[in-house]
């Protein structure tokens, strides 16, 4: 595939590259970008040139990548790179850029674009578990994430030699996935910044056997693009995400769950920091009394017994009434197939969360599909129409309401 020609007026898009072995990786991204027409400087550190050399970032980016601060002087590129771009990602950043950001260290040309940025900056780290997981890149992140920085969660997996964990470098289609969602709400505040959202996807399933359960149709999209848009805007997300075979968002911690009662287990534990939490999954109201140990089997001429089915607990309701901290926001989903406001307003006062997310299914609507129309219930009286479009876009609707009830 070829690159678009760049247009005058294409993105600028800063591609700062810090010394780990995941340096290589940058290449495919830096692939997404010219491919896609933006304008791509990339500013790899000394250390990251020993991974991938300069030859290599000009001859994909189509102009020579800037490496030091005494280049070219008159241009004042210590300045100028990050004064002028649209977007800064860093991929992979290190725990020792992650340092530097966060105390304003500006000892060569990458950190000095960081500090003079006046764009959207995102950090994809990438470390050994260990590193990650220290006190001391914990308060950077938390630090970065305050300022408005969007530092990314790194994958979990194969590291460098034989160590697995989280630490590795997101792919780069989910990091590019990121940052287009970045650049397309421009220049506009990070509103999520410093918050932590938790947000539930898919739909669950209650085993009947080993072979067969009871489920829904929910593809878990809504839910997924819920947290791509809470990333974009700046949010740490952990994404509860039952069943759905969607490949895990660029930057954001998600845990995998199956039925209910796991939903519940999760849910519970990761509100308990959250800001707020958005319950997008359908979660089945029943599960079968009893789970048979082998495949159920049909006997000609024999009825098979009825299947007795229990009641399963009500998450959205139990995590509205237990609020996890004080001020914390909880939005809820109602998938209704007939007298759809009428039942969404009941449930509301039923659940008593403080927005509920109404849209009619069935007959292709929602379940599965790239659209979603609804209308957003408040516990304070509004009512907002959000007509039928990307997913993507009703969630930029509902995280309005939010960071305007948040503050």
């Amino acid at each position: 595939m070829n690159a678009r020609p760049e247009q005058p007026d294409a993105p600028r898009v800063v591609l700062g590259v810090s010394g780990g072995i995941a340096a290589y990786k940058a290449c495919e991204l830096l692939r997404r970008f010219t491919e896609s027409g933006h304008q791509v400087t990339v500013v790899p550190t000394a250390a990251a040139l020993h991974f991938v050399g300069e030859a290599t970032w000009a001859a994909l980016s189509g102009r020579p990548a800037a490496t030091e601060t005494w280049d070219r002087v008159h241009e004042v590129p210590h300045v100028r790179i990050g004064r002028e771009a649209d977007l800064v990602v860093v991929a992979p950043t290190t725990a020792d850029m992650l340092a530097k950001a966060a105390h304003g260290l500006a000892d060569d040309l990458l950190t000095n674009t960081l500090l003079t940025a006046g764009c959207p900056v995102v950090l994809a780290p990438a470390m050994h578990t260990e590193m990650w997981e220290h006190p001391a890149t914990r308060e950077n992140v938390a630090t970065l994430r305050r300022r408005g920085v969007i530092v990314l969660e790194p994958a979990v997996g194969r590291l460098t030699g034989a160590d697995t964990g989280k630490g590795r470098l997101p792919e780069p289609e989910q990091i590019f996935e990121a940052c287009r969602r970045v650049l397309a709400r421009g220049r506009l505040e990070q509103d999520l910044a410093g918050r932590h959202v938790v947000i539930s996807a898919g739909g669950t399933r209650e085993p009947l056997d080993p072979v067969r359960f009871l489920g829904n149709h929910s593809s878990g999209k809504q839910g997924y693009a819920l947290a791509t848009t809470a990333a974009a805007r700046g949010a740490r997300v952990t994404l509860l995400s039952a069943n759905a075979t969607l490949p895990d968002p660029a930057g954001v911690d998600v845990v995998h769950v199956s039925t209910a009662l796991q939903l519940r287990e999760a849910a519970l534990k990761a509100v308990l920091d959250a800001d707020a939490v958005v319950m997008a999954a359908a979660v089945a109201d029943f599960r079968p009394a009893e789970y048979a140990t082998g495949k159920i089997k049909k006997v000609d001429g024999v009825d098979q017994p009825p299947i007795a089915l229990v009641r399963n607990p009500d998450i959205l309701a139990e995590l509205s009434a237990r609020r996890a901290r004080p001020g914390q926001l909880v939005v809820g989903f109602a998938a209704e197939t007939d007298d759809v406001l009428a039942n969404g307003r009941a449930k509301l006062a039923r659940k008593r969360c403080d927005l509920l997310v109404v849209n009619e299914v069935g007959g292709g609507k929602a379940f599965g599909q790239d659209t979603n129309a609804a209308v957003l219930l408040g516990a304070d009286g509004a009512e907002i129409a959000v007509p039928d479009g990307p997913k993507e876009a009703l969630a930029d609707r509902v995280w309005d309401e939010v960071a305007a009830r948040l503050g």
